[in-house]
This record gives C-alpha cells, structure tokens and sequence, in this order.
C-alpha cells in the first residue's frame, strides 16, 4: 500500500524463512516475496533486539517505522530507529482486543463490530496512543478468513492515510481509556476442540473463526472430524446428551445437539480427506441418529489417525 501511494520504503523486516511442506524446505514470507519483487533490501534477524540489529537498521536512515503482525514485542531502542516514531496496525477496536488473535477472539465472542487502528508503539502490548481508527461490522455468518482478508484492505488504506498523517504534522494521539480492555490470546490447541455442552451459538462462532485456519474438531467413531460450517438450530430432541446426532436433514447435513440449542453440520472434513459436504459424508455412513461425538477431555487426549 505505502509503494502505491507513493512513499519510499528504504528497508523491510520479516520473520526469518520457516520450513513448510513434507520436505520441510525453508519457504520465505510472503512479505520478504513481495519486497524482494520491488527490489528492496530484506533484513530478518531472529531477534530485533539485539544492539547489532537496532543498529543495522538505523544505518537505513528511516524516518518512520511501520509494524504490522509482526509478532515480538519491540525494546525501547527499536522502537527509536526512526526519528517520527513506530506505527503498528492493529486488526481491533483498541483497547477491546490487545494481543495475538484479535480477528479470531472478536468473532468467537459474538461481537458485532470490529476495526482497524493506526497506534503510536510503546513498549507494552498494544498499549500505545491510537492514530486513527476504523470501524468493520462483523456479518454474523463472516469467517475468520473473510474477516482478515477484509480487514486488511480496510488497515492498508488506514496506515497511507496515518503516514499522509505523520508527514503532514498533524497525526493524532489518543491515549487509549482504561476501560475495557480485553487481551486475544494466541490460539492453543485446545481452541479448536469443540465442547458440545456449550451453547450452540459459542460453537457455531468457534467454528467460523478457525475457518479456514486451524479449524474446529471433534471426535467421532472414524476419529478426528474437522467441521468446517454449521448453522444453529433448534434441538429437535431436546433430552438428548450434547454431542448427540439427533437429525439427519436431507440434502443438507446432520444436526447435533449442544447444551443449548443444536447445530445443523453443513461441511466436514474427516482427517486425510478433502473437505465435503456433510451429506456426502453421511451418504458414506459417516454418522447416523444416535451418533456420539466425544466430550473435549476424550477429544484432547485422542490424536489423530497417524498422528499419535
């Protein structure tokens, strides 16, 4: 976005290349791609704090510092390499949201609303003055994966128009208020078990805030089950034990009780398979009324086939 509108870039900082795929070969950044394809210089040290690094990059001579998912928190003296100061996207409403998983937390909390805010960095999380923000409705059917895409278009116009800001001379700073602050954890495995006894309106945001990345599962009598859409429904049986198959609904998938309510399973993923359509999967004698998907204690303890 900054090269579109125009302004110079001198230097970007990426996390180091990681090893991906089976053969585990070292496979670079999507930003170090698109920096090397306008061919400028790439540092990516393990560790920005390190005095020698700090200093390498003052060398640049930047006049501001843009930081955007960047994933470590930065020292005093590289948040100082450049003499206006470090920007950070960040993909909430601030201070709602401080941390790692901001985009995920909002839509497994049901909230409505989200954003995008330009920060003035300090030395804590998220905690610095805000810039400028934007506000983003969360649809209540949006996935993790729509809601990312969207909002990165929405935060790179946001920082050309805080770093048109900065330039300028007239950027705000908005101390962030006390009140409601809440922190996004990073995700952790047991994010992705679903607990049938929570309320299927919990389940249904779980499931669309780890689509597509890493997904929601339970275990069934063919083991691990990733589901990948579901709608809430009423529970047609409502004695029934959460995590019950209490419907098979034609042409459209399974329905499973929770503690409150049901989910209707429209798209599953059985592990080693392609995603599918829940009515292929019961086609294939998947599951059928009756069927028992585990508690998440069972599903925390099982790995998965080949995966033990």
């Amino acid at each position: 976005a900054l090269l579109e509108a125009g302004y110079p870039v001198v230097g970007v900082v990426t996390q180091p290349d990681k090893p991906a795929g089976r053969g585990g070969k070292l496979r670079p950044s999507p930003v170090k791609e698109v920096a090397l394809a306008h061919g400028l210089p790439v540092f990516q040290p393990r560790r920005l704090r390190r005095p020698e690094v700090v200093a390498q990059l003052k060398e640049l001579g930047s006049d501001l510092t843009v930081v955007v998912a960047y994933g470590q928190i930065l020292s005093r003296e590289a948040l100082e390499i450049s003499p206006l100061g470090s920007i950070n996207v960040h993909a909430s409403l601030l201070p709602r949201w401080r941390g790692a998983a901001p985009i995920q937390r909002a839509i497994m909390a049901g909230d409505t609303e989200t954003g995008v805010c330009t920060m003035w960095m300090d030395e804590g999380m998220d905690t610095g003055d805000i810039c400028l923000t934007a506000r983003v409705p969360i649809g209540p059917a949006i996935t993790g994966g729509e809601l990312h895409d969207q909002l990165a278009r929405v935060g790179a116009d946001l920082l050309v128009e805080t770093v048109r800001r900065v330039e300028a001379g007239d950027a705000p700073r908005i101390p962030q208020p006390a009140e409601g602050v809440t922190y996004a954890a990073k995700l952790e495995p047991a994010d992705e078990v679903i607990d049938w006894a929570r309320p299927a309106a919990e389940l249904y945001n779980q499931i669309r805030a780890l689509n597509p990345w890493p997904g929601a599962y339970t275990i069934g009598p063919r083991g691990r089950l990733k589901i990948w859409r579901a709608s809430v429904v009423p529970n047609p049986e409502p004695g029934a034990e959460p995590g019950t198959v209490v419907a098979l609904v034609r042409r459209e998938g399974f329905t499973v009780a929770a503690g409150e309510g049901a989910l209707l399973v429209r798209e599953v993923q059985p592990h080693g398979k392609a995603r599918m359509d829940a009515q292929s999967f019961v086609n294939g004698g998947g599951v059928q009324v009756g069927t028992r998907f585990s508690p998440p204690e069972a599903s925390r303890r099982e790995p998965a086939p080949g995966e033990a």
